[in-house]
């Protein structure tokens, strides 16, 4: 039976950093823990955007596609969708609604889903360069990343708001990518505004990360938590 209280991680966002790239988890097993979420693709593929089931790569050409079930992903964040809030919102920029939305739902130490459906005045998103071993760092695959834009667009924002305590397993604060309903746009969110949409968040007690203690470099690497937290800052905000 399908829980609606826990987000599942696979592997950490600290792992990027050093430049563990390589994929750990099928995309078919990945989606057994959840149907919607975020990640990147094995060798930092582009963003990935998880919506009710489906899987889909935004890539740096530009072309987002559905992905198949025996991709793999070094990164990945899942939950099974069943909101505790769904409100309107209208006519806000991204600060202005970061700034409610903490507020409202009391999130400063709560993990949460965001998910907002609906037209976007403009999107502004990035999306990461494949890379092939020997891997760079993560701010150094990262320097240059194309960059797309969207006006008056339809589609959706998923993501998740983490505490900043837990910093380094992921992004603390919000992370969020986007699709475009017509598959058109997607990737890393760097802005938007809202025109009109609805939001949903849910809430959760518990944050389970799964770890590759299979893979080799993994079990190898000596992170560093300085330079994780310095280079989540640089890579993902």
């Amino acid at each position: 039976m399908a829980t609606t209280d826990t987000i599942f991680q696979h592997g950490t966002l600290g792992l990027l950093v050093p430049g563990l790239f390589d994929g750990t988890i099928t995309a078919k097993e990945l989606l057994t823990h959840g149907d919607n979420g975020i990640g990147t693709l094995n060798g930092l593929d582009g963003e990935v955007i998880i919506l009710d089931g489906h899987a889909y790569q935004a890539r740096e050409d530009g072309q987002v596609s559905e992905i198949g079930p025996d991709e793999s992903l070094p990164f990945a964040s899942v939950h099974f969708q069943k909101p505790d809030v769904s409100a309107p919102l209208s006519q806000l920029s991204q600060a202005a609604f970061e700034e409610k939305v903490v507020a409202d739902y009391r999130l400063t130490n709560v993990f949460a889903a965001i998910r907002i459906d609906g037209t976007f005045s403009y999107v502004k998103t990035r999306v990461a360069p494949r890379q092939q071993p020997p891997y760079k760092t993560l701010v150094e695959a990262t320097a240059t990343q194309p960059e797309f834009e969207g006006h008056a667009v339809q589609g959706s924002i998923i993501g998740y708001y983490a505490p900043h305590l837990f910093q380094g397993a992921t992004v603390g604060g919000f992370h969020l990518h986007f699709l475009s309903a017509d598959h058109q746009l997607g990737g890393h969110l760097l802005g938007f505004d809202i025109d009109q949409a609805t939001l949903k968040v849910q809430h959760f007690a518990n944050f389970k990360v799964h770890l590759p203690i299979d893979n080799e470099a993994y079990l190898q690497e000596r992170f560093d938590n300085a330079a994780i937290d310095s280079a989540i800052n640089k890579a993902e905000r």
